[in-house]
């Protein structure tokens, strides 16, 4: 979710803040956030009667999303509604500013949750293991009637094998497969970017989980496949087969894998590359060869599963 604003925040959005929190509070303080390039986030410190209220606006500054999705706001805006059914901390919704009036660009106001992204755990097993179950909790919130449902961010007529592979016959039959018949389903509340850096922790426990503008009705397994592909990055193909061990136990027979929505995701990506967050989070040593490297043996992994 997080993104580095350098930008200074324009006096009319600190005012919008502090009229749709308590037109009688003061600011203490305003900050960017780090991590990702999505929108531009800040967090703000009021002190109001009630004590000091920490808030996070996000701004949507990106024209090319908002010509193609020119209901982010409100997106973002019932998504954070129908997480507050996640048995785990989500932001609190407390405005949103569809046309722009108000903060220069559509933005939205939530509460800011406690905790950190940790992406260098010291129990990795531990970790995924409460990542796992993080997500089942999401995927345990009906999602009937939630308007936005989910769609490939690659249409399958633009999919290709890459140039950059080293494993092009793995690739082949993974798109032979994704091109194939869709595994049936039944639709759940899914996150849609479910992945280590929009989750927060403290004490070694997940106290948040947050950026919620793609959430929608769908496959609960294009989440699970979403955050593997994340894990062979980040760290290996074990990681990500241990991820999807201990989300197959938390969900039981509810949930029934398919490589095909792992592959799915895989394309999904587009080209391997290092993802900023990562490093804004602390992690070094990661190189665009060394990804690829990582998911063309994933992929590898992926395709042995189509004949067992």
């Amino acid at each position: 979710m997080f993104s580095m604003a350098e930008d200074r925040l324009p006096d009319s959005a600190v005012q919008w803040v502090v009229q749709s929190v308590d037109s009688e509070a003061s600011i203490q303080s305003v900050e960017g956030m780090k991590g990702g390039t999505s929108s531009l986030l800040h967090r703000l410190s009021l002190q109001t009667d009630q004590g000091n209220v920490p808030v996070v606006l996000r701004r949507f500054h990106k024209k090319e999303w908002l010509r193609q999705e020119p209901d982010l706001v409100r997106h973002e805006m019932e998504s954070l509604r129908q997480a507050a059914d996640v048995q785990l901390p989500t932001p609190d919704l407390i405005a949103g500013d569809e046309t722009g009036n108000g903060c220069g660009m559509p933005a939205v106001l939530m509460t800011c949750l406690q905790g950190d992204v940790d992406l260098q755990p010291e129990n990795r097993a531990q970790w995924l293991d409460r990542l796992a179950e993080a997500l089942v909790r999401i995927h345990d919130v009906p999602a009937e009637g939630f308007p936005w449902t989910y769609r490939p961010y690659i249409g399958k007529s633009d999919l290709r094998v890459p140039t950059w592979t080293r494993a092009p016959g793995a690739w082949q039959r993974a798109l032979d497969r994704v091109m194939g018949a869709e595994p049936s389903f039944t639709p759940r509340f899914i996150h849609r970017d479910f992945h280590p850096a929009n989750l927060l922790w403290s004490g070694g426990q997940v106290s948040g989980v947050v950026d919620w503008v793609n959430a929608c009705q769908g496959p609960a397994a294009i989440d699970v496949g979403h955050c593997r592909v994340n894990l062979a990055m980040l760290f290996d193909v074990a990681a990500a087969d241990q991820f999807l061990a201990a989300y197959q136990d938390y969900a039981g027979s509810a949930f029934c894998w398919d490589p095909y929505w792992d592959l799915l995701s895989l394309f999904d990506f587009g080209s391997p590359q290092v993802y900023a967050g990562w490093e804004a989070f602390g992690i070094s040593g990661l190189t665009e060869g060394l990804i690829k490297e990582r998911v063309d043996r994933y992929i590898i992994t992926l395709v042995k599963q189509l004949s067992s």
